[in-house]
């Protein structure tokens, strides 16, 4: 894939309409959740769309992600569809893992989304192994790694790391770094908060961009994948970004106060990058509405087949306990 981006009027289009998708789903499953509908947890990606959105347009379909438990965002922008995500964080036998993930473990193997994780920093060691069999196979794929600052303080990262570099294993490292692991802001808890600079002490490339620029996201995870699939190595991408949101619906959220939150907003994506398509006469206000309409169509679509859906039957309560295939 091309390392440059060709900004023109549809890609502009179709970033912004990504991004929209995503935050128009993420405040519908809150509603959902306060009404009873989404149970279990539920952890929001409100703020960090730009990340999804440009690191998904600089892989190809035969690269292979994996995520945390915020994965709402990347499976949409890898084009799972919003019907089947739906479905599954209702808990329906129609969802993407017939019900039995839920909001922290959407799944698709057809686009090669390997997994939402509930465990921080679980993540990590899934995609060095999903890099070891690309390059022992001779394929032409790179394992992508979406996570969170709060990871970066976990014994996974660290071996991880080491091990990725250590064997020349093609990993595309993105760290998602929304400043506050769970309630504890990274001053507090990191000794180098600038996380790039970690990748150094395992002599992998890295750098830093700006986590809310859709924009600068794409063309700096172009930049890293093309690098990672030409050299084999891995490569270590750290966008800086916010949720605007708790850490989850549980979350009295009393670790900051609403005037830095309020701040961060001013950033926020999906308000700036309309602001920057109009200034560019990329888009106009129609196109902005006309957008809006769209994805409320394509939401309310998925909201009526996940409340259509079916409950898995007891009777299959026992499927999957064991592996099918004879060995």
């Amino acid at each position: 894939m091309s390392e440059k981006i060709h900004l023109d009027h549809d890609h502009a289009h179709h970033l912004m309409k990504a991004m929209l998708r995503i935050r128009r789903f993420e405040e519908k499953c809150a509603e959902l959740y306060s009404g009873g509908k989404i149970r279990g947890f539920l952890h929001l990606y409100i703020g960090e769309e730009a990340v999804a959105v440009g690191v998904m347009e600089a892989i190809g379909p035969q690269d292979t992600v994996v995520a945390t438990y915020r994965e709402h965002g990347q499976a949409l922008a890898r084009g799972v569809p919003m019907t089947a995500v739906m479905a599954e964080m209702y808990g329906k036998v129609e969802g993407c893992c017939r019900g039995r993930g839920g909001s922290m473990h959407i799944f698709d193997r057809e686009r090669q989304f390997l997994g939402g994780n509930a465990i921080v920093a679980g993540g990590l060691p899934v995609a060095v192994g999903l890099a070891m069999a690309h390059k022992q196979l001779g394929r032409n794929a790179i394992a992508v790694c979406f996570f969170g600052d709060g990871a970066v303080a976990e014994g996974e990262f660290h071996e991880s790391m080491n091990l990725a570099s250590l064997w020349d294993l093609p990993v595309l490292f993105v760290c998602e770094n929304n400043l506050y692991a769970m309630g504890s802001a990274i001053e507090r808890v990191q000794a180098e908060p600038e996380l790039h600079k970690k990748a150094a002490g395992y002599a992998m490339v890295a750098e830093r961009v700006d986590g809310m620029d859709v924009i600068a996201v794409e063309a700096a995870a172009r930049r890293a994948a093309e690098t990672v699939r030409t050299s084999g190595k891995p490569y270590f991408l750290e966008c800086r970004t916010y949720r605007f949101r708790a850490h989850s619906m549980f979350d009295p959220e009393l670790y900051r106060e609403k005037a830095e939150v309020e701040v961060h907003r001013q950033r926020d994506p999906l308000t700036v990058f309309p602001a920057f398509m109009k200034e560019c006469h990329l888009a106009n206000d129609d196109d902005i509405a006309r957008f809006e309409d769209e994805v409320a169509r394509e939401l309310d679509e998925a909201v009526a087949f996940a409340e259509a859906g079916h409950w898995e039957p007891i009777a299959d309560l026992a499927r999957d306990l064991y592996r099918r295939e004879t060995l």
